[in-house]
């Protein structure tokens, strides 16, 4: 049987619903409609009540976590793990890892950013030995105004997944400490949250013994380099023995020879990959090696709480917001600690023991802030009585393709997408009222999402 995806898509109901076509069977004769109809109804009661029912008695947040929590909590951010559209370099579900040498505070960080957290924060050098991964909020106050202006029944926030991953100590590419199976989660992930240690305390034992932020991230950054340097030495032998089948396949790999020779001198210079100036075929061409180097990177300064209110005063924060420019990567100030004081009050209390501290918002906010501006990455809304949503997509992103993050027949059906700008929408007070006002635009294939956008796509397949 094949289904065609009806044409009407609804502020409601983003998700499109099947329409049988009844085709011929094998042997020639027509399928018999009734049948067909009782197959998809079974269906479609399976997705809308089994599933829903199956969650609400085994919450994803709970055993079945252990199996994926991103997979089993369908409703309402099925879709959730389906990549971007051809167009795109990540994937819908953001994915951090948080990284660093024992002891800099990176569990802490994990524990408190993510409500959920379960990795085992103790003095003791891998204490995590298996990535712990935990689903966060994208803040987003906008979500909220939305929400009570179509008077939705639920807001549905972007997420961000964070992963705790062991920490690594020097000479990890040969082995040492948790060696390449700490480098292999790194390759799983988006980009990198770096954590450094920035504060003094002598009940806390640092692992090289002393507090030197420099040499913390020289440590870590060799170990990528130095894997990094072992998969292009290896990958360049094979191309030498390669031939390419067609002019295609030949052309791709000479980029691919190009590219890697290049990136191999930045690296024995002691600079990363992404450094090194690509053209996108290039980039395409190396894509497959998910070199780790190429990954961008956030360092995050994990200070003591009296530094939060005047952290230039912090030699070691000045230090490695200085390596921070120098490495084309971004930085957070954040004091794991306060973070974990945070998840022990209530939310009302939470303001103002920040206040106190001299800050106006938690390091978490500033944490996500920074990891959108590093990978590009916009937020656009859908809003209707049913739900209010936000939705990730990169930068330069056309409407079309921003479709397709919600369903790939959006963008292959795509006619147009009636849009209407955050502040204009709030301005009206509805959807209805922004159109009667000429607020609400009709846009088309190469219109350029912006950030905040309201839309509604049309779409016919």
């Amino acid at each position: 049987m094949h289904c065609r995806v009806s044409p009407i898509m609804t502020w409601n109901n983003p998700r499109p619903q099947p329409r049988c076509v009844w085709p011929l069977s094998n042997s020639g004769s027509q399928i018999n409609p009734r049948a067909v109809c009782g197959a998809v109804e079974m269906a479609r009661l399976a997705y809308n009540n089994l599933i829903p029912a199956a969650l609400a008695v085994f919450p994803a947040k709970s055993c079945l976590s252990n199996f994926s929590a991103t997979r089993l909590y369908l409703p309402p951010t099925f879709g959730l793990n389906r990549r971007f559209s051809s167009a795109s370099r990540i994937s819908m579900s953001l994915k951090a890892g948080i990284v660093g040498l024992p002891n800099v505070g990176k569990s802490t960080l994990f524990n408190a950013v993510v409500e959920n957290g379960k990795a085992q924060a103790a003095n003791f050098p891998f204490c995590t030995i298996e990535p712990n991964v935990g689903i966060v909020a994208v803040p987003d106050q906008r979500l909220h105004v939305l929400s009570d202006l179509s008077k939705s029944q639920r807001a549905v926030p972007a997420s961000i997944e964070f992963v705790d991953i062991a920490g690594l100590v020097k000479g990890a590419s040969h082995g040492e400490g948790l060696g390449n199976k700490f480098l292999s989660h790194i390759r799983e992930v988006d980009s990198i949250l770096q954590v450094v240690r920035c504060f003094e305390d002598n009940d806390i034992v640092h692992v090289n013994g002393k507090v030197d932020p420099k040499s913390d991230i020289d440590v870590i950054n060799l170990e990528l380099i130095f894997s990094d340097l072992d998969q292009i030495q290896k990958r360049m032998e094979k191309l030498k023995k390669s031939k390419g089948k067609d002019s295609q396949s030949k052309l791709k790999e000479d980029a691919e020879r190009s590219a890697l020779e290049r990136i191999e001198q930045a690296l024995m210079d002691g600079k990363p990959a992404r450094s090194v100036t690509l053209t996108d075929f290039e980039k395409d061409s190396i894509k497959h090696l998910c070199l780790l180097t190429m990954k961008p990177i956030i360092y995050v300064a994990n200070v003591a709480e009296s530094d939060l209110a005047e952290p230039e005063n912090n030699p070691h924060l000045n230090e490695v917001k200085n390596l921070a420019s120098e490495l084309q990567s971004g930085l957070v100030t954040i004091s794991a600690q306060v973070e974990a004081e945070l998840t022990e009050l209530p939310s009302e209390e939470r303001e103002e023991f920040l206040k106190s501290l001299g800050v106006s918002e938690s390091g978490l906010g500033n944490l996500i802030r920074a990891t959108y501006q590093l990978l590009g990455l916009r937020t656009y809304f859908t809003s209707g009585e049913k739900e209010t949503k936000a939705w990730t997509i990169l930068a330069g992103m056309t409407a079309p393709q921003a479709a397709g993050v919600i369903h790939s027949d959006f963008e292959k059906g795509f006619i147009r997408a009636e849009t209407v700008a955050y502040h204009d929408f709030v301005a009206a007070g509805s959807l209805a009222a922004a159109r009667e006002k000429g607020l609400l635009r009709s846009e088309g294939k190469d219109y350029i999402v912006q950030e905040g956008d309201v839309m509604l796509f049309r779409f016919n397949v």
